[in-house]
């Protein structure tokens, strides 16, 4: 044990003195292993990175809710548009019918949007802001936290009171710095009591729903103002939040049976809704982060092989230069094995480095993202891992055969050169 912990330092040791005296050929040697590494991690962090951002933009749907919709989540749009485009949009009946008969569900929500509004505050407006009028259960999805104020009450929400909840971003377009809770804001021509700020969510493209510009306001409320049954001036979403415990296939079912009784559809006849849940969406966008991680991978074979052979050529360069030493060491009583120890530990050490380096370049890209764009990037400690496990593997194949022709050498012969 202590004959290799001794080969194993002294590998380190020709390693790095191979790095200072030819610096240059050391790193051309490396880049190979350096680009291969950078390549392959670099594609694995961004695609974990934007299946994390999507991930956490599903969050917003929440995994134990279902969605009643026109079309179903995990089938192309294009490929039967007009199909589901006949199709009924959800509406408040359904909500209503679903709150009142289901046994499995914890509550249902109905939500209206319409855009385009201008919101002005005294000498302030901000355009292009978009109203959600949703059923008082919202709250209860955990989707949207408030950080100011309150949430309407169950008496606002019956009398269709103009009370309203601003997104981060609207709150801070018309008031600055200052608590918007109690002052009164104007939109459609009518004023609304602010009483409420929502938390904000920062920039994420995939957020579905990006509340820090929204003006939230009571389902109650808005159909005082919005023709809500105009499915041409406003968009609409029913989702249903199941009970602790049901198991969402038999949630499915319920809702199905009474959407199907609620819109009179004949025992044969085709459903005119779908019923949608999280899951479906990732099974859309796994494969395709599989199929990008496959390509990445495959970026960085390419560039492994070429790095191997550029350090395999640098083994056989130290074997040649280290021909009468190694020759010595064998005439000593150093075994075969202890002199392929001492090659594949250095062509390890010199695949590790430029590995390292690899891994270093994408840290840096990721911090460079992180700054540049709204997503969110990072380097995990898997990939890390796995960076370093590619450069030992490529050192290993790197040095088995110059440190075999090395272990194969006549003692005799290698001390006379």
């Amino acid at each position: 044990m202590v004959i290799y912990l001794k080969i194993a330092i002294e590998s380190i040791k020709q390693a790095l003195s191979a790095l200072a005296t030819n610096k240059l050929r050391t790193f051309l040697s490396l880049l190979g292993i350096l680009i291969g590494i950078f390549s392959i991690i670099a594609v694995m962090s961004a695609v974990d990175s934007l299946e994390d951002n999507i991930k956490n933009g599903f969050s917003e749907l929440g995994s134990d809710v279902i969605y009643i919709d026109k079309m179903p989540w995990n089938e192309d749009p294009n490929q039967n548009y007009w199909k589901y485009m006949k199709r009924p949009d959800p509406k408040i009946s359904d909500y209503e019918i679903i709150t009142e008969k289901s046994k499995l569900a914890d509550f249902a929500n109905f939500c209206i949007f319409n855009g385009g509004k201008t919101i002005k505050y005294k000498n302030n407006s901000i355009s292009d802001a978009f109203i959600m009028g949703s059923t008082y259960e919202y709250i209860k999805l955990g989707t949207a936290n408030i950080e100011q104020g309150r949430y309407f009450t169950q008496l606002e929400y019956d009398r269709g009171t103009n009370v309203i909840v601003l997104g981060a971003k609207i709150a801070r377009g018309l008031f600055d710095n200052r608590s918007p809770i109690g002052e009164k804001v104007k939109f459609m021509g009518q004023q609304f009591r602010v009483i409420g700020v929502l938390e904000e969510e920062g920039e994420n493209m995939f957020n579905f729903i990006n509340l820090d510009e929204v003006l939230w306001i009571s389902y109650q409320t808005a159909k005082k103002y919005i023709n809500v049954s105009n499915s041409r001036m406003v968009g609409e979403m029913l989702s249903v939040k199941a009970n602790d415990g049901v198991d969402m296939d038999e949630l499915k079912g319920e809702v199905t049976g009474l959407l199907r009784a609620h819109r009179r559809l004949r025992p044969m006849e085709e459903s005119d809704f779908a019923v949608n849940e999280l899951s479906m969406l990732e099974q859309v966008i796994g494969p395709v982060f599989d199929m990008l991680n496959i390509v990445g991978v495959f970026i960085g074979i390419f560039a492994l092989i070429v790095g191997m052979f550029s350090v395999a050529n640098i083994m056989f360069v130290s074997v040649k230069e280290r021909t009468n030493i190694i020759g010595i060491k064998k005439a000593l009583g150093a075994t075969k094995p202890i002199i392929i120890s001492e090659f594949l530990i250095e062509s390890i050490i010199l695949c590790t480095i430029g590995g390292t380096m690899g891994i270093v370049l994408v840290a840096l890209v990721m911090r460079a993202l992180n700054e540049l764009t709204p997503l969110s990037f990072s380097l995990s400690w898997v990939n890390i891992i796995i960076g370093v496990a590619c450069s030992v593997v490529v050192g290993i194949i790197a040095g088995v055969i110059p440190a075999m022709q090395a272990s194969n050498l006549d003692p005799v012969e290698a001390i006379r050169q």
